[in-house]
């Protein structure tokens, strides 16, 4: 992903991208779930939709469902896209919430189009006209990770990057502590002006050459080990990932085109491998592809992603853990906040205090929006949920909290991932309603917004029905068009 967007969006005149990869290592290969911020990020690059989807063995994802986490029994829908008709200032739920106390259960989901869509597994690309109903939501991409690794690196060799294939042996300093070179296992010596340290939870260049030090998350995110294990398909094609809350963390379940990705989450702390391994093996859809794989990781992050002339992408960055999707958002937004920083020869101070401001916001944004999961939980059926339940959480997410049990009332900030629709979704999905809503919505009659809410609802289920299936769509659009270790720079 660094090199196709370095290589795409910054002239071959500024700087010579040298990619350093190993076929020997590969990557984790299970980020099979992304969010929509990844259309952009192939728009933006230039990669063609239907090429990508076609050679990833892809499918569409709308949201993401949660089974069991707010009480065993619940489910509810992340969407990709608003609640309503269209944003307003307090939010549409306040109006939702005036019906509510007046005695009128509306189901919030009702008012979704991405989940009204979903729970028919149906799909359509949103209206490009805004103000319909049918532009109100986005979609992101279920893919074979793999697959788009190797996708990515035939189409940042055909733009003139240069691959170097090897290991890296030993990581050269020069006098004033910067990174002046890596040692491969070959003996070859590759010099750079800037290097970004693609080599995962190793970080070989920023944690173990410039030794920065590792931030613990994991007294709020306990889960530490991952079993992950393709399985055949069974049944229709969802155009969304699942996460069903099991006794010692969580399994996901992501549909591609060719098999179902599936994986259990979970705390070593609260179970052993073995009886992890076999929770997933006992709940899958369909036939195991394969013996599960044992990815082990710790939530945290380094405590800054870029020190000196090196800055550190994913894995090697930091790792919160994949329930909501976003390792592979955080290498694009990094990517993204980068490239209007991007430095000249002689990195400057300014430069790199302004991008690790950035990347704390959004590491931390998503890491209260992570916590909110598994703290926000009437369950006590296990050690690991009561835990949860009672943990100390960040203030940050204290506050938020509160705001919103106390008056509906929901943060919108500029910089960081995860808008009001989302934070709503989690908060009544896992039991919180609001004491009161907003005052205003005392002004507005309330037969008359129960009336509007019943036509809105109505209108929503009409024009889903209307919509094709998800897997007629995948089939249609995927035939219709005929892992790294480490980048060097060398600048012009």
């Amino acid at each position: 992903m660094a090199a196709a967007a370095l290589s795409g969006l910054l002239p071959r005149s500024r700087c010579n991208v040298r990619l350093v990869e190993s076929d020997e290592i590969g990557i984790v290969g299970v980020g099979e779930a992304t969010l929509p911020h990844m259309k952009n990020f192939n728009d933006i690059v230039g990669i063609d939709e239907a090429e990508m989807i076609r050679r990833t063995k892809a499918t569409f994802k709308l949201g993401i469902e949660f089974r069991d986490w707010g009480f065993q029994g619940s489910s509810y829908i992340h969407p990709f896209g608003i609640h309503g008709a269209s944003e307003t200032t307090l939010g549409f739920h306040q109006k939702w919430l005036r019906a509510l106390h007046a005695g009128h259960a509306f189901n919030l989901e009702d008012f979704s189009f991405a989940i009204a869509a979903s729970r028919q597994n149906r799909f359509d690309f949103p209206a490009g006209k805004s103000g319909s109903i049918s532009s109100t939501y986005s979609y992101a991409y279920h893919f074979d990770a793999s697959l788009y690794a190797a996708f990515l690196r035939e189409f940042v060799e055909a733009r003139g990057v240069e691959r170097i294939e090897g290991k890296v042996r030993d990581v050269a300093k020069s006098d004033n502590g910067d990174i002046q070179s890596l040692t491969l296992e070959s003996g070859e010596v590759i010099a750079g002006d800037f290097f970004i340290d693609c080599s995962g939870f190793r970080s070989l260049l920023l944690g173990d050459a410039l030794e920065v030090d590792w931030e613990d998350w994991s007294q709020w995110l306990p889960c530490d080990r991952a079993w992950a294990v393709p399985c055949a398909s069974a049944g229709e094609l969802t155009p969304y990932t699942r996460s069903t809350a099991r006794e010692a963390g969580w399994q996901w379940r992501i549909p591609l085109q060719h098999r179902t990705g599936n994986g259990h989450v979970f705390s070593t702390a609260f179970t052993s491998e073995e009886k992890a391994r076999e929770t997933l093996l006992a709940n899958l859809d369909g036939e195991a592809l394969g013996e599960p794989r044992l990815l082990r990781f710790q939530a945290g992050r380094r405590r800054t992603s870029w020190h000196r002339n090196c800055l550190a992408l994913g894995l090697a960055s930091g790792f919160l853990e994949p329930l909501e999707s976003t390792s592979i958002y955080l290498v694009q937004i990094a990517l993204m906040h980068l490239l209007p920083l991007f430095p000249g020869r002689e990195v400057e101070p300014a430069l790199i205090g302004e991008y690790n401001r950035k990347m704390d916001v959004e590491y931390e944004r998503i890491r209260d929006f992570l916590i909110l999961h598994y703290h926000l939980t009437s369950r006590d059926d296990s050690e690991m949920w009561r835990y949860c339940r009672a943990m100390d959480v960040p203030d940050s997410l204290k506050q938020k909290i509160g705001l919103f049990r106390q008056r509906g009332y929901i943060e919108r900030y500029r910089d960081g991932l995860f808008t009001p629709p989302s934070w709503l979704s989690v908060y009544v999905g896992q039991g919180l309603t609001p004491e009161r809503h907003h005052p205003t919505m005392d002004n507005i009659a309330v037969d008359r917004m129960v009336d509007e809410l019943a036509l809105l609802r109505d209108d929503i289920r009409d024009r889903v029905e209307e919509l094709p299936k998800h897997e007629a769509v995948v089939a249609r659009y995927a035939t219709e068009a005929a892992g790294s270790d480490a980048f060097s720079f060398s600048f012009n």
